[in-house]
């Protein structure tokens, strides 16, 4: 059963009305057999790239997935949340071929967040570098982030993790972590970024005060930036980005620590932006699509977070940056959700974290062209 949910934790203090729930959908398997997959990008001819955080890069063909492993990647370090992470499309892509792939590079002493720009010859990768590295290195492989969004300037912001044990180091702004980076596309830094010239402050960061961010996406309707990151124990958060901002962690939080210790005395502060969505208890969010198709009707303009804890994929709708509602859906398959993107086809596309991670493709069944927004 689909739950339409209304949270005193997500809801502000006015009432809201109920919305309809959503149109029935089916559930088709496009490919299994991929190594803890983490993110999905659709090619202009329909294939589609996957990332496995603990293999290689794949791609499926005309709804099949090749069996090699595409060539041509850079050496990656992967532990625990470490590894092949977020993939993106060059805007230019069509011209250029170019991808850009956040992976981890080093080892468990000293690891950090990298940026690997390669072309796509629709076989390997070829002329591949790194543009840009993370500083400092930490150790462990815990909280890396990381999302690519690319911005309508072409430009791309890319979130990067506080890595667990440095939490407080989200606030400092001589540290790329826990904070999301702007970054030009051959990887130097814009001269409007907001901090560019302030002393003892790295010039690629946009914003500060993250956690672990796994869901980024520009509305391509206004332009807005959407965030959504990890809490600890409660506080997982949906973010409304602003230049230059600060989120808060750990120096404002909802959650509290896994041993129940508090973190933060402060829910909001001065200075820091509100979160526009929270959850408590956690769904551990991961993915991020904005549902701007029409197959689903009802679910236009929607917001779609894959769950990794809950195992589930939420369906959250925001009015005028305040959340209305939120339904839950894919429990049936009791499946970690890592990734979730509208193809181009107008359907909705999720891969599950796991260790014969599945690509699994979301259609309508029934109420496509009859449901209406009430």
């Amino acid at each position: 059963m689909h739950r339409l949910i209304f949270s005193a934790a997500l809801l502000t203090a006015v009432a809201t009305p109920a919305v309809q729930a959503a149109a029935s959908y089916k559930i088709e398997t496009v490919a299994t057999g991929l190594n803890h997959p983490w993110a999905s990008q659709f090619l202009p001819n329909g294939d589609i790239l996957i990332t496995e955080k603990l293999g290689g890069l794949r791609i499926v063909r005309s709804g099949k997935l090749d069996a090699a492993p595409i060539a041509g990647l850079p050496k990656v370090f992967q532990q625990g949340d470490c590894g092949l992470l977020d993939i993106a499309l060059d805007p230019n892509f069509v011209a250029n071929g170019r991808v850009f792939i956040v992976f981890s590079e080093g080892d468990a002493a000293a690891n950090h967040m990298a940026i690997f720009r390669a072309r796509f010859d629709g076989r390997s990768l070829v002329g591949g570098r790194v543009i840009f590295r993370t500083k400092p290195n930490k150790a462990k492989g815990s909280h890396c982030g990381a999302r690519i969004a690319f911005l309508a300037d072409k430009t791309f912001l890319v979130t990067i993790g506080d890595g667990y044990d440095y939490r407080d180091q989200a606030q400092n702004l001589a540290s790329d972590l826990g904070k999301t980076l702007r970054l030009n596309r051959d990887g130097f830094v814009p001269a409007s970024n907001p901090f560019v010239g302030r002393a003892a402050a790295r010039s690629e960061i946009y914003t500060l005060g993250h956690r672990n961010a796994q869901g980024l996406l520009r509305d391509p309707r206004n332009g807005d930036v959407w965030l959504h990151e990890h809490g600890p124990k409660g506080g997982d958060e949906i973010n409304l980005l602003k230049r230059g901002a600060n989120y808060g962690w750990p120096k404002a939080t909802h959650g509290i620590d896994y041993s129940g210790a508090v973190i933060s005395e402060m829910k909001e502060a001065p200075g820091i932006e509100a979160p526009v969505v929270v959850w408590v208890p956690s769904i551990a969010p991961s993915g991020f699509a904005l549902y701007l198709g029409d197959k689903f009707p009802a679910w236009h303009g929607d917001f779609f977070v894959g769950a990794l804890a809950e195992k589930s994929l939420r369906r959250v709708r925001i009015s005028n940056g305040r959340p209305v509602a939120q339904e839950v859906l894919l429990r049936e398959l009791d499946a970690r959700i890592r990734d979730v993107r509208e193809g181009p086809d107008g359907y909705l596309y999720v891969l599950t974290d796991e260790e014969k991670g599945r690509l699994l493709r979301l259609t309508p069944t029934a109420c496509v062209s009859t449901c209406e927004r009430k």
